[in-house]
């Protein structure tokens, strides 16, 4: 987390117009930049936002702090140098890591994301299609190249749908549970919303069968092959021939799981349509509510405030509880609508607060089903995970009758106590002052509080002075009291 540094560091905002020169000239395939070629592409870059940008005096240090944070890496260049002084000066050039340069596009897709950019891809389902009929076409003729390409235009095409509806729901469901909708910006957008909803789930019903029946054709031209194909046209050269095959082969079983579920659990595009209809009847009903508000003129938070606001003007404490009674009437149902066994003594329009409880069972205190009559659940026993709670118990309680016998023995005066001796003395001190009993205001100069734990008693009296104890924590002041251990 340390290649982070640089977007909570004070000039955060040098170093990243830093790491966009950098990103920039990356982008020209310019990998090698010295600090007066970092100055050179930022006065490119900011040109039209000056004093955003840091001065070039600062560059070499913000430089070398960016790569003490890792996020890039340092090699020297001596061709730089035209004269024996500066060569001896050390002429550096910096590159962005591999972890460095994915830390900061994480920063920059955070800084440049749009909450209202976002879509679900509809069109992507034709060439979904159309890839895997080639795919299939390609396989059957042993065209490895073809099969290479097929399969990672089907994997990039279902990566960004899975992130486009990811996004897209993210943002729905924000948009469906926030407190504070504006309906005229929600009804203006609302009928575009619906429709783009309804089309992509239209279209993902039309689709499946087809692409169903398309990856049955790619299973019947051979599919255990298919990795392999890819993988002897594969041009990541610093990965072996099998772990690119690993590599393709469970990729291709993503793709299969994307069509085909497994096993009980339904396939990404079922569960795709599902989420889909789910948020159509989301919108739906928060347009219900959206328009009941303004029918109203009212709006449940305008009700909930002002009911609020009774409740903390209320001149009594009988006068909020009857206040309470009278808008939620939660006194007057009994026990989940259960009647007392005999009810001509206890009749069910008794309120709460007067009729004794009535025993239910724990399946309808929990689940809120009445029990039914069945074989009984099966106990799960985690024996393994009880024991090693009960060792770590035990090994506790080792410890703090350790900490107390020391404690204990050493007295609480000059010395500094331990981490675990402090515990015990403030556990200790939590028991004596739970007992102490104020009289008018004061407890008498000759009384005293203890408290027991661990075989260790602690007596807390009053004193004249104060105490300090000095702990492994800080120092405990006792404001006109004076403890002893025994």
């Amino acid at each position: 987390m340390r290649l982070f540094s640089f977007a909570t560091a004070e000039k955060r905002t040098h170093y990243l117009w830093v790491l966009r020169a950098f990103d920039h000239a990356r982008g020209n395939y310019t990998v090698l930049l010295h600090a007066g070629d970092v100055e050179t592409v930022l006065n490119r870059i900011a040109a039209d936002r000056p004093g955003d940008g840091p001065e070039a005096s600062d560059l070499p240090a913000l430089l070398e702090q960016l790569h003490a944070w890792g996020v890039l890496e340092r090699s020297y260049d001596g061709t730089r140098a035209a004269t024996l002084a500066e060569y001896r000066n050390r002429h550096y050039v910096y590159q962005f890591g591999q972890a460095g340069y994915r830390a900061f596009r994480a920063v920059e897709d955070v800084l440049s994301a749009r909450g209202e950019d976002v879509s679900l891809s509809r069109l992507a389902l034709a060439d979904l299609l159309a890839d895997l009929t080639e795919l299939a076409d390609a396989n059957a003729a042993g065209d490895g190249e073809l099969v290479y390409r097929k399969l990672n235009r089907l994997d990039s095409t279902l990566s960004d749908m899975a992130e486009r509806a990811a996004r897209f729901y993210l943002v729905l469901g924000d948009l469906v549970r926030t407190t504070e909708i504006t309906p005229e910006v929600f009804l203006d957008q609302k009928d575009a919303l619906l429709t783009h909803m309804r089309e992509f789930s239209s279209d993902l019903a039309r689709y499946a069968p087809k692409l169903t029946a398309a990856l049955d054709r790619v299973h019947a031209t051979g599919s255990d092959t298919l990795p392999t194909l890819a993988a002897q046209h594969d041009e990541r050269v610093l990965l072996s021939f099998e772990e690119r095959e690993a590599d393709w082969r469970m990729r291709w079983r993503g793709v299969e799981h994307w069509f085909v579920g497994v096993g009980s659990a339904p396939s990404e595009s079922e569960r795709l349509r599902g989420a889909t209809i789910n948020a159509i009847s989301a919108v739906l009903s928060l347009l219900r509510r959206l328009t009941e508000q303004r029918r109203g003129g009212v709006s449940r938070e305008s009700q909930l405030r002002h009911l609020a606001g009774w409740f903390a003007n209320a001149p009594t404490e009988d006068a909020a509880h009857a206040l309470f009674g009278a808008v939620f009437d939660l006194g007057r149902p009994r026990h989940f609508s259960i009647p007392h066994p005999d009810a001509d003594v206890i009749p069910v329009t008794r309120s709460w607060w007067e009729a004794p409880p009535v025993e239910i069972s724990r399946t309808l205190a929990e689940t809120g089903r009445r029990p039914a009559a069945g074989a009984p659940g099966r106990i799960q026993r985690n024996d393994a995970g009880v024991r090693r709670l009960r060792e770590k118990q035990l090994e506790t309680q080792r410890r703090r009758a350790q900490a107390a016998k020391s404690l204990a023995v050493g007295g609480v005066r000059e010395r500094e106590l331990s981490e675990p001796e402090a515990e015990v003395l403030l556990s200790l001190l939590d028991a004596a002052l739970s007992a102490r009993v104020p009289v008018s205001g004061r407890v008498r100069s000759d009384e005293g509080t203890s408290g027991t734990q661990n075989g260790v008693k602690l007596t807390l009296r009053p004193s004249e002075e104060s105490m300090v104890v000095r702990t492994a924590r800080g120092s405990l002041y006792l404001d006109h009291l004076s403890v002893e251990v025994q």
